[in-house]
């Protein structure tokens, strides 16, 4: 399935039936594999389970379905798979692959039933997968220079690599497409762009493939960002008329974030760019609630606490309109709820997830974009269980945690992607979206001096 553009988690869908509130649908009497189950199984589960993608184990055939039967009804009727966390009812989203009641019940009846295959000859078609390149062939290619060497355990490693471009003149990028090497430590990448060589510098100080650095990014002066990865997302051209700057004689600069495996890993990504024809109508831009992932809220979680709720808002300077929405937090996180309180007074939900999970950190793009007048407020809460009841909690006993960069460590935000209605007010926006991060890093800054985060934490 393709999604929209991550800007800073593998789908397991490609199309689903549309899902509402208490649907409710009975199984035919007789199930087979053939006819009933294999168009669940084929659209919903082959786009990653199958051969050179993410999943563990392919499901492209009856064999390979009845092995693993009960597992995948025990797996769908929780919802844990396929992997959609977004509420229904709470943001209009494209793409929505959420099973319907009545697939979970007919799995489970199929199941039941002793896994029957059916007709042979009812069998229908594996839908078409792209070979390679999911957006088809890049306009760009770009290649780390040598593999970075990852050890089998230890903290979690955040790490910056230069890409020299060495593009004789400004391109529009529509589209980035990465290809992890080593898809089960790559956690998250996002992409920036360095127009003053100084990250240029840094790579392979150590000896080893880029060099260290975390969310700050002091170490090099970031000129543009080209969006990001993360766990659960897939590549999608922006929508027609938005494309991101990319300008000549900068560097592209990936900053990975790796959560180690137990196995030793190489990664030598890949990354594919797709250029638009023209510069775009209008500028994308993040507004990020809280912003820099929470760093500025003071998040502190006592071990035993069920309900740890942080809050945060954001209004809008100029009219916006948002195309797509996603979060970002780490075990502990239950709860995660964006909602928008219009000048008017009324309101519409961004995106509500009832069950964050941190393996599966999805984009959602909106299937027409969602207009936000000035004066918009922007109200974003995040809930967390740091509780022994949470069974996604890695501390047992449960321990006390705050903001960190560390996976064991909390952040928690919403991103919404936006344009300005009028590109004249991008300036505008982006004025209040920096004056929102300064404000963050200011409250960073004094819970550090208060001995309250472990705020930026060195590499190890």
């Amino acid at each position: 399935m393709k999604r929209f553009l991550t800007m800073p988690a593998v789908a397991g869908a490609l199309v689903a039936a549309a899902f509402s509130a208490g649907e409710i649908g009975k199984p035919p009497a007789k199930l087979t594999f053939t006819e009933q189950i294999a168009p669940i199984v084929f659209n919903n589960c082959a786009s990653c389970h199958r051969p050179g993608e993410a999943a563990p184990f392919a499901l492209m055939s009856y064999q390979d379905v009845k092995k693993r039967g009960a597992l995948i009804a025990a797996v769908t009727k929780t919802r844990f798979m396929p992997p959609w966390h977004a509420e229904p009812g709470y943001g209009d989203f494209i793409d929505v692959h959420r099973l319907t009641d009545q697939q979970i019940a007919s799995i489970q009846q199929w199941v039941d039933a002793g896994m029957p295959e059916g007709d042979p000859a009812k069998l229908p078609a594996l839908p078409r997968f792209p070979e390679g390149w999911q957006l088809g062939k890049p306009d760009m290619i770009l290649t780390m220079a040598q593999p970075f060497d990852l050890p089998a355990s230890g903290p979690d490693i955040y790490r910056n690599f230069t890409i020299p471009l060495s593009i004789p003149e400004n391109k529009w990028v529509k589209a980035v497409e990465f290809r992890p090497s080593a898809r089960k430590v790559m956690h998250h990448a996002l992409f920036f762009l360095d127009s003053t060589g100084e990250s240029r510098k840094h790579d392979g100080e150590d000896g080893k493939a880029g060099y260290n650095g975390g969310l700050d990014g002091t170490r090099f002066a970031k000129s543009g960002r080209l969006g990001g990865w993360a766990v659960g997302a897939n590549p999608h051209f922006l929508p027609a008329g938005v494309a991101l700057s990319l300008q000549k004689g900068s560097d592209f600069v990936m900053q990975a974030h790796f959560h180690l495996s137990g196995k030793a890993e190489k990664e030598q990504s890949t990354i594919g760019l797709y250029f638009a024809d023209k510069a775009p109508e209008r500028t994308l831009t993040g507004i990020q609630v809280p912003a820099i992932f929470g760093v500025g809220m003071g998040l502190d979680i006592p071990a035993g606490e069920k309900a740890y709720t942080i809050k945060d808002s954001f209004t809008t300077p100029v009219d916006v309109e948002g195309l797509a929405v996603g979060g970002h937090a780490h075990y502990l996180a239950k709860d995660m709820q964006a909602v928008a309180t219009l000048p008017d007074g009324s309101k519409q939900w961004l995106l509500w997830i009832k069950d964050w999970d941190f393996s599966w950190q999805d984009q959602y793009q909106y299937k027409k974009a969602v207009p936000l007048p000035k004066g918009t407020r922007i109200d974003v809460a995040i809930t967390y269980d740091n509780s022994a009841d949470n069974p996604r909690n890695p501390s047992h006993p449960p321990k006390r945690v705050k903001w960190g960069e560390q996976s064991f460590d909390e952040m928690g935000s919403v991103t919404l992607q936006v344009v300005p209605a009028r590109q004249s007010d991008f300036v505008t926006l982006l004025t209040a979206l920096q004056e929102k991060r300064a404000e963050a890093l200011k409250n960073a800054y004094k819970n550090r001096m208060a001995g309250g985060l472990g705020f930026f934490r060195p590499q190890q």
